[in-house]
């Protein structure tokens, strides 16, 4: 395509500008520090999950523990009950009693060994038990964190969005009074150069590579006639003329 009607080439530049607004809010988007900041808070309560696993576990194991400990105990001071019993009733000879006596001595010992085996596990289990409460309180804590900072991050989308969607709107509704030669132009270039695919020659300058053009190029460009489509001799964009000039 070669020529498009003066008013169409102008239009590319308030189509140009609308792109580059749904670009900016499209980075905007990706770019959020709020994604960081949720990101992190989930990584910190993925973190405090698998330490809460692992408490939760070992309060579970000390329980088994200490309840087969007390177990053993009990059943100690059942068999040392049992032998009282027979002493005190003085039940079968000298002999048997002078072994009751022993055996009872050797349950005190064992009786006594045993409560120090339990006590040891209450005392890891109160340790575990308050260090998970600690665990559980922070993650509350993080929990909460979490929750008002996905919330921010969703309202700041969603202010995003609604920006983008009446940009989106205003740039179907101008990109359908262009010519489709020379919008199908516009969206190959701007594919091409960075989402820039129209831009305005503002003296001997191209607006969209900065670049300024030499004086030859210039010359031909402004003695090309208005609905001509005169492109950027260094960058390749469409160069739109001030004024249709």
């Amino acid at each position: 395509m070669t020529n498009a009607p003066v008013a169409d080439q102008r239009r590319l530049l308030e189509l140009q500008a609308l792109d580059t607004r749904l670009d900016q809010l499209a980075h905007r988007r990706r770019t959020l520090p709020a994604h960081e900041r949720v990101a992190e808070l989930t990584r910190r309560a993925e973190e405090l999950e698998t330490e809460l696993v692992k408490a939760r576990t070992e309060r579970s194991d000390l329980h088994r523990e200490v309840a087969k400990a007390e177990a053993d105990v009990e059943q100690v001071r059942a068999r040392a009950a049992r032998n009282q019993a027979r002493l005190d009733a003085g039940q079968g000879s000298a002999k048997d009693m002078q072994a009751l006596v022993s055996e009872l001595e050797a349950l005190a010992r064992r009786q006594g060994e045993l409560e120090d085996v339990e006590l040891e596990f209450m005392g890891h289990l109160e340790n575990v038990e308050r260090s998970l409460a600690e665990l559980e309180e922070r993650a509350s804590t993080i929990a909460s964190e979490q929750a008002e900072a996905t919330a921010q991050r969703d309202a700041e989308l969603a202010e995003i969005d609604a920006e983008a969607s009446k940009v989106r709107a205003a740039r179907d509704a101008e990109a359908a009074q262009i010519d489709d030669g020379l919008l199908a132009l516009y969206e190959r270039l701007r594919e091409q150069h960075g989402g820039v695919g129209a831009a305005l020659l503002r003296g001997t300058r191209c607006e969209g590579c900065r670049l300024d053009l030499n004086a030859s190029d210039v010359s031909v460009i402004r003695s090309a006639a208005p609905e001509k489509i005169v492109r950027c001799e260094e960058c390749g964009r469409i160069l739109v003329r001030e004024h249709g000039a």
